[in-house]
């Protein structure tokens, strides 16, 4: 793919967001040299890598430690004979302790669902340079005695001449009365050897060598005379030990060379944890998640937003999508009205995409298998290679359409722009039948009548409008399909100050040429933006039924589990009550037989319960005051007062209760009767008891049997068709009240809770909210 791609969709903007997430600078790098895979089977397998990640992660919230570079310390061991320093050796010990921790972590993830991570995680471990570095290294970054046996016996020695050292001087200075002459009452060593610190107007007191004095001047560094023996001994023994330490450091160097394929297999175990992890993050603050990839798969991203834009808090989410059999879109329709970022947004995404990065698009986008990205954007003229805009457009075109092909996305802002319109528009059509006829897949913004009028007609290209607002005429940054825009430069020119006397000549030459069709073309973007806003709220109506219909669908598979449980430990009870012989062989089956019973009852009381057939459904139409319908809620019969039109809610009287109930919940009252008749006796619906009073008091009860009650209570309150309830728990502890936020946080009739204001008792009752 061509450097210019990447310059003019920013693509390196975008890496150094991700780059932002990374713990690490060696992962940092790595993400912002990401570029597309060159094998398309590669690139499915990190995308579901990453799909892998971001499920576990969402699980465990792990992240990968800050871990240091190890590129320098790998280029070093290419050299034989080197031997890697103190430094660097307990660089790759932190290295390793991280990629320890990491490794462990992974690896207990579950094999069903994660298996690339096993895979990932999988790599042959360097034990022995793990377990010569735990033993060799000290927690300060020293090698420890225990290192080698040599090195273990130089510093013995070593801590004995200090000590030797130590008292000889104690007992010289108190046998010679000489302390008050020392600056400070200690042995110090000056120049690696073992010195007194003497004040300087004292130094003639004791016999020895002046090795050195402080910066002040007033304190001299003196080798007594006996102590001369003792530290030429100690510079022996000095040599011995960086003898012995550099014999350590070679020892642990040869096992990093021998497990130096375990150790890059560690190291980029680590990078790719560090560039997951930036994945992660990235698209957690983004919205983003991994896009469809596949030869067969719609160019359908849904909702996509340009990253560059969210972080700034520019972004508007639109839909870039063609329909099967197409593989054009012309974006038509006035200046600044984000047709270019509609083209960027299209072209980066999918760049974002063929990387394996997240995408900032709606679950299910989607985009062709596309190997390569033609831009030609924005005014390319350039002055010191003679180029205008035109000509480096043509230019760009004819160096990169040989190898256009049916997995190539072109991206064309503007083409033919610079020239003659009429040839301009000819040679943008004829552009763009020829990318077509390769099967290849494009982006257009145009300006060109002829072109908005080709992607009308043409087979296999889709048009679409940028949308303006009817009124303020201001961008709406959204897109309209299979229509196209008007210009709307005049608009443009007076928002950007132009006079009105040039804007006024120039509508008269644009009606004079007879090709003024702004009129119809707003019309048809104010229709536009009305169907744009139906399409959003019925999205938003149908999400929020998708929403409700989903915790019903918890709510019943939890109770059914618990019905189910519920019969398995009653079964099994029988069960080991006949075996330990505490009941009869018949008592067994008249129990289980009667909770067969108590089943089948249940069973048929709840289907007497269920909504009236479609014949008898009623219609808001037919619905008048006075009517007599049926409450399922209640099982009851009651007159219609009042309806409320807007919320289709009917206000109905039963004995003196007056109710607002949902038009769904009501039936004929002849229904009834028919449901009467033909289960004869038994009741037309399911026991429940519902509450008398819109509070329930659960002081002084356990937390077990509270949730009990309030749970039977909330189920009572749906039915009886209350919206709002209080629950009254009390201050104590606060125990309880915990217990009880904790169930309503996750009952599905449960809309919202909160604490009850102060008057009306504060932290001690929960006002509860129910769908």
């Amino acid at each position: 793919m061509e450097s210019r791609t990447y310059q003019l969709l920013e693509f390196s903007k975008v890496l150094n967001l991700f780059a932002k997430y990374c713990v690490s600078e060696p992962g940092a790098e790595r993400v912002r040299a990401i570029r597309p895979f060159a094998e398309h089977k590669d690139l499915l397998s990190e995308l579901e890598l990453l799909r892998q990640w971001l499920a576990w992660r969402g699980e465990n919230r792990f992240r990968v430690g800050n871990f240091l570079s190890l590129d320098g310390l790998f280029l070093f061991l290419e050299r034989p004979s080197g031997v890697l320093d103190l430094d660097a050796l307990w660089a790759l010990y932190d290295v390793l302790g991280t990629a320890k921790e990491a490794q462990e972590q992974m690896q207990d993830a579950d094999e069903e669902r994660f298996p690339r991570l096993l895979e990932l995680s999988s790599f042959v471990w360097p034990q022995k340079t793990w377990a010569a570095l735990k033993r060799c290294l000290g927690r300060d970054g020293n090698i420890r005695d225990e290192a080698s046996p040599e090195l273990f016996s130089v510093r013995q020695e070593i801590r004995s001449i200090h000590n030797r050292c130590y008292k000889k001087v104690r007992t010289y200075l108190e046998d010679e009365g000489l302390s008050h002459f020392l600056q400070d009452d200690y042995v110090t060593i000056s120049s690696d050897r073992y010195v007194v610190p003497l004040k300087s107007n004292a130094k003639g007191r004791i016999r020895g060598i002046i090795h050195d004095y402080s910066q002040t001047g007033e304190t001299c560094y003196c080798e007594p005379l006996f102590l001369v023996e003792l530290n030429n001994q100690l510079q022996d023994l000095k040599q011995e030990e960086r003898e012995a330490e550099r014999q350590v450091l070679a020892f642990l160097t040869g096992l990093v060379r021998q497990e130096f394929t375990g150790l890059d297999d560690m190291y980029e175990f680590l990078l790719t944890c560090d560039v997951l992890t930036a994945k992660a993050d990235f698209a957690a603050e983004y919205d983003a998640r991994p896009v469809e990839i596949e030869n067969n798969a719609p160019m359908n991203l849904m909702q996509v937003r340009h990253p560059l834009l969210m972080s700034t808090g520019d972004a508007v989410p639109i839909d870039l999508a063609l329909r099967e059999g197409q593989r054009a879109l012309v974006v038509s329709g006035g200046n600044a009205g984000g047709k270019t970022v509609c083209l960027k947004t299209l072209g980066l995404a999918a760049l974002m995409a063929l990387c394996g990065l997240p995408v900032s698009a709606a679950e299910g986008s989607s985009v062709p298998a596309w190997s390569k990205i033609v831009v030609i954007l924005g005014d390319e003229q350039s002055i010191e290679s003679s180029l205008s805009t035109f000509t480096a457009q043509i230019n760009h075109i004819s160096k990169a359409f040989s190898a256009i092909d049916e997995r190539t996305l072109v991206i064309m802002d503007e083409f033919g722009a610079g020239t003659d319109p009429s040839q301009g528009a000819a040679l943008a059509q004829a552009v763009v039948d020829s990318i077509l006829d390769r099967d290849a897949w494009l982006g257009v913004a145009t300006h060109f009548p002829a072109l908005k009028a080709y992607a009308l007609s043409k087979q296999g290209v889709r048009a679409a409008s940028v949308l303006f607002d009817p009124n303020s005429k201001k961008p709406l940054y959204q897109l309209a399909y299979d229509q196209v825009g008007a210009s709307q430069a005049l608009d443009v020119a007076r928002e950007h100050g132009l006079p009105e006397e040039i804007l006024d000549r120039a509508q008269q030459y644009l009606l004079l040429d007879g090709s003024d069709t702004s009129k119809t073309l707003e019309r048809l973007n104010a229709l536009a933006v009305e169907r744009s806003e139906e399409l959003t709220a019925l999205n938003k109506e149908r999400r929020k039924l998708q929403e409700k219909r989903s915790r019903f669908s918890e709510r019943f598979e939890r109770e059914k589990k618990a019905l189910i449980d519920g019969l398995q430990k009653q079964s099994q009870q029988i069960l080991r009550d006949w075996q330990a012989s505490k009941m009869s062989h018949k008592e067994a089956r008249k129990k289980l037989a009667q909770m067969r019973q108590e089943l089948a009852e249940s069973s048929s009381a709840k289907t007497a319960a269920q909504p009236a057939k479609k014949s008898d459904v009623l219609e808001w139409a037919d619905i008048t005051p006075g009517m007599e319908l049926v409450y399922a809620g209640w099982g009851k019969t009651g007159k219609v007062q009042e309806l409320d039109e807007r919320k289709k809610l009917v206000k109905i009287d039963m004995g003196g209760v007056a109710v607002w109930v949902k038009l769904k919940e009501l039936s004929l009252a002849q229904a009834k009767a028919k449901s009467q008749s033909m289960h004869s006796g038994a009741s037309s619906s399911a026991k429940v008891d519902r509450p008398a009073s819109l509070s329930l008091d659960l002081r002084g009860k356990r937390a077990d049997a509270a949730i009990a009650e309030l749970m039977k209570y909330i189920d009572g309150a749906v039915l009886s068709g209350y919206t709002r309830v209080e629950v009254i728990h009390g201050r104590g502890t606060g125990a309880l009240r915990r217990e009880v936020h904790e169930f309503l946080r996750t009952f599905p009739p449960v809309q919202s809770y909160s604490l009850a204001p102060e008057d009306m008792g504060g932290d001690g009752m929960t006002i509860v909210e129910l769908n």
